[in-house]
């Protein structure tokens, strides 16, 4: 996985959400604990990094996470807007102590070989909930399952980074 990732940027992210006093939660779907795992990879991470959900089953993205059940419905997990509500939700759903997460981070999609619902393989959404602004942003990602599934954990990396940097 860190050869996927610039050097250190996991570990510079973790540095950063430290400095700042932030904690993160995370909400997996095609990347099945990949996230979290590279999260909690450097030292440190404890102090933010507050814990994972992995909501491969659509079911349980509606009943674990909230995740609108008309949306689903309508639109399958493969969706910008599922992606935003998990990570939106996940940060309440890992509270410690009554204090929600303040960061959520979210990955759904389709890691192939074959499309689902009518997605091709390497469609992917990474949703990102960080103080009021909850956004989506879709991936087309080439390559086997797991480049699919690696390529969206590093851009999941990169792109928490550069809102912090904003």
């Amino acid at each position: 996985m860190t050869a996927a990732l610039p050097d250190g940027a996991v570990a510079d992210l973790v540095a950063e959400l430290a400095a700042r006093g932030l904690t993160v939660a995370v909400a997996e779907s095609l990347t099945g604990g990949l996230l979290a795992g590279e999260l909690i990879r450097p030292a440190g991470a404890s102090a933010v990094v507050l814990g994972g959900v992995v909501c491969y089953a659509t079911e349980l993205k509606q009943r674990l996470l909230g995740v609108d059940a008309e949306l689903l419905e309508e639109h399958g997990p493969v969706h910008p807007e599922v992606a935003r509500q998990m990570a939106d939700r996940v940060r309440t759903v890992l509270a410690v102590d009554g204090r929600a997460a303040d960061i959520g981070l979210a990955t759904t999609g389709v890691a192939g070989p074959e499309p689902q619902g009518g997605h091709p393989a390497g469609l992917a959404y990474i949703g990102i909930a960080l103080g009021g602004a909850v956004e989506s942003i879709q991936l087309r990602l080439e390559g086997d399952r797991d480049a699919v599934r690696d390529g969206v954990v590093r851009r999941a990396v990169v792109e928490l980074g550069a809102r912090l940097r904003r």
